[in-house]
């Protein structure tokens, strides 16, 4: 990885919620998602590479990635410094493979679970009612104040709690650490995406997104670097008690089995549905050219959805010499316990896209994962 961090002190890692550390050592690992074939390395390391750990199987991608600075400036850095995590445990509920956890709760638990053979310590956890830490969270990992994060000298904090904890804090992280949102939807608020840009640059940190259940986000950013996107529209339907809505949609009833809550600019829903509305919101920082004010944001309350989370991606491209338009649709169905606002799969799409956003460079700005 390369997080821009000295190579002399063991890596950490801490979760806003939970805070975790890498243990010091060298790093062979099996990986995927290899951004460069020059990270898939058959052979040990060469005298420059980062790698100190034992093999650690990560299940990410084909082939042993040798960590090594000199080779490709996207080398894995697990093994450098402090890198620190954070996460916010939010109140609702959701489903994970194995029991029903919070999204915060279960990743807490994950880290205790698998983190010390992937090289991470657990090193503190903050949420915003600290009665709940008690009797999960070891009371040496409980951080009481957000504002005492930088005294635990995190690296990466990871967030998934509300998009609020962005708007208050994300530009005070980032004077501390890199970040990870779980919230894409608190991008939506224009002041905010411009303080974090600015408090990016300023103190050279990234600011990484999780995808979450959005599914083809490399091929809709390709297709729109490309400048052939031509329209993109996201639409989420649950049941009705799979929302969590704010506003003028907190008054929203079904009229029949199936009810459009909402359509239209992605910007327009986000701070109704702030938890209903990250699918959408990813969408939006994939396709830039369209942001969100292009992206078309579609709510929908099913009643026959009880069990279940459906996301419909549409695209279309630009007409050409025939006249006819490339299109893409996919329809994803995410398990989900009754009543819950994220889905089991999505679960593990943030479990990855926190190991993912270990192995890209730590460069200002906002980074899709």
């Amino acid at each position: 990885m390369s997080l821009g961090l000295p190579t002399t002190t063991p890596p950490r890692v801490s979760v806003l919620s939970v805070s975790v550390s890498l243990l010091s050592g060298p790093l062979s690992t099996t990986l995927g998602l290899c951004p460069c074939p020059h990270l898939c390395l058959p052979s040990p390391p060469p005298p420059l590479s980062l790698g100190l750990c034992p093999p650690v199987p990560l299940n990410l991608c084909p082939g042993p990635i040798s960590v090594s600075s000199s080779l490709c400036p996207l080398s894995l850095g697990l093994c450098t410094p402090l890198l620190s995590l954070w996460v916010s445990v939010p109140s609702l509920w959701i489903s994970s493979p194995l029991l029903s956890l919070s999204s915060g709760q279960s990743l807490v638990s994950r880290l205790l679970a698998q983190g010390p053979e992937l090289g991470l310590e657990l090193v503190f956890v903050w949420n915003r009612d600290p009665g709940r830490m008690a009797g999960s969270v070891p009371p040496s990992l409980q951080l009481q104040k957000l504002a005492a994060l930088g005294e635990r000298h995190p690296d990466l904090v990871v967030e998934v709690a509300h998009p609020k904890i962005i708007h208050e804090s994300g530009a005070q992280i980032l004077r501390h650490a890199n970040l990870l949102v779980g919230s894409p939807s608190a991008l939506s608020d224009q002041t905010t995406e411009r303080q974090l840009l600015e408090a990016s640059q300023h103190w050279n940190h990234a600011v990484f997104v999780a995808r979450g259940a959005l599914w083809g986000t490399e091929d809709i950013t390709r297709l729109d670097a490309a400048g052939g996107l031509r329209s993109l529209r996201v639409t989420m339907a649950t049941h009705p008690d799979g929302f969590r809505l704010e506003g003028p949609l907190a008054a929203a009833h079904s009229t029949g089995p199936r009810t459009v809550l909402y359509e239209g600019p992605v910007r327009g829903l986000c701070p109704f549905a702030p938890r209903n509305s990250n699918t959408m919101a990813a969408a939006a920082l994939a396709a830039p050219s369209l942001g969100f004010d292009g992206v078309t944001g579609v709510l929908v309350a099913d009643l026959s959805l009880t069990d279940m989370h459906v996301v419909d991606v549409e695209l279309t491209g630009h007409p050409g010499p025939t006249g006819r338009s490339f299109a893409v649709h996919t329809h994803r169905e995410n398990p989900a316990e009754p009543g819950a606002v994220t889905g089991s799969a999505t679960v593990t799409a943030f479990w990855r896209s926190l190991l993912a956003c270990c192995q890209l460079p730590s460069r200002p700005g906002i980074h899709l994962c």
